[in-house]
């Protein structure tokens, strides 16, 4: 039963911070986008 709850408690901090991570590369993308904008004006 131990190693169940941890199991469980383990996939929910990972899939947070997947989220996060996910959140951060998106930032990423989106600033390199107006880089090219700003630069092709």
């Amino acid at each position: 039963m131990r190693y169940l709850i941890a199991l469980f408690a383990l996939v929910g901090f990972a899939s947070l911070s997947a989220c996060n991570t996910v959140e951060g590369l998106g930032q990423d993308i989106k600033k390199g986008g107006e880089a090219i904008e700003k630069a092709a004006k």
